[in-house]
């Protein structure tokens, strides 16, 4: 019996061990092993992530996708998207099915505080709007008395749906609908009179869902502010550094004027910033665990911010949107870098 016992301790502790050792392996370790990234994006949001007809994903969430891939394994095409809805992507990050998570994701502090996962940087400033046919002659949000919405169950939105409503005592019906497609099918049918968003989200809805966009305005109201950007688990922070300065990293580039065109051509520069970023003058790179020449792999493979945002949402996409807010700083915006060093 005893001898029974002791092997079932025996066993336990060696259960122990294993998983141990499993959880005290890093991020990078289990990127770098597998040989992939694996991302989670959104299931199809126009100008953030979206797979085409041939399952290549694209959009700003997507390019940060391959950024990190880059990053860390020096290839920016080793990502494995995971498509997730708004109530599956936490639990997803949570339970390591995926390494990060870049879903057009609202930063808040109950996000940060209360579920074992941070936020690793703001990659969008956006606000929520509603979307709505032009056809109601609706001008301002608070001619919405009585309207039907359209909302994700388990997202910001809701919340700010309901706060909004509240405050400015107008009724309203909402229309719960989970999966995004669903959604936007149940809007452009008629199903409701209104879709709450982000205005990026409406606007990247409007542009590749509406049969005629110029049919569906959005209305001038934002009802909150909606800082978007990757979350990761909060137990490893080598990860969450090496995330939050891939971002600042493609915004620095963009402030020296460092590009996909001519990254290859600053060996010789002697401004002593470009050489930090580019791993030029070595450093920054080993301080994170990685090559010195990290970040000159990201922006070689994905660009800038401004390219980045040019080739996803800029005036010559679909979604034509101005930078506003997601300018540099020295252009009215509010984007700029630590430094590197």
């Amino acid at each position: 019996m005893i001898r029974f016992l002791l092997a079932g301790v025996v066993a336990l502790v060696a259960q122990l061990t294993l998983t141990q050792a499993a959880s005290a392996e890093t991020t990078v370790e289990r990127i770098t092993k597998r040989g992939e990234l694996v991302c989670g994006v959104s299931q199809g949001s126009a100008g953030l992530s979206i797979a085409d007809s041939q399952g290549r994903w694209t959009g700003l969430d997507a390019d940060l996708c391959r950024a990190l891939a880059a990053a860390v394994l020096g290839d920016a095409k080793k990502v494995r998207y995971v498509p997730l809805s708004s109530q599956q992507r936490f639990p997803a990050l949570q339970s390591g099915e995926i390494d990060v998570l870049n879903r057009n994701t609202t930063i808040t502090s109950g996000r940060d505080s209360g579920l074992g996962i941070v936020s690793a940087g703001i990659v969008f400033y956006d606000g929520q709007g509603f979307l709505v046919p032009r056809k109601l002659n609706v001008k301002s949000a608070k001619e919405l008395d009585g309207a039907q919405v359209c909302v994700q169950p388990g997202t910001v939105n809701e919340q700010n749906l309901v706060d909004y409503f509240k405050k400015n005592k107008l009724n309203y019906r909402p229309v719960v609908i989970e999966n995004l497609v669903e959604l936007e099918q149940a809007f452009y049918a008629g199903r409701c009179d209104v879709y709450l968003s982000d205005a990026s989200t409406l606007a990247a809805s409007r542009a590749a869902r509406a049969g005629k966009p110029d049919d569906f305005v959005i209305l001038p109201e934002r009802i909150n502010k909606s800082p978007l950007g990757p979350f990761v688990r909060q137990d490893d922070p080598q990860w969450i550094a090496i995330v939050r300065w891939t971002i600042n990293g493609l915004v620095s580039a963009e402030e020296l004027g460092v590009t996909s065109r001519n990254v290859d051509e600053q060996d010789k520069s002697q401004d002593a910033q470009v050489r930090r970023l580019l791993g030029l003058d070595p450093g920054v790179g080993k301080s994170f665990g990685l090559r010195e020449t990290w970040l000159r792999d990201v922006i070689r493979a994905v660009g800038n911010y401004s390219e980045i945002w040019d080739r996803n949402l800029g005036p010559a996409t679909p979604l034509k949107l101005e930078r506003g807010l997601n300018a540099l700083w020295t252009q009215g915006g509010l984007l700029y870098s630590p430094p590197f060093q």
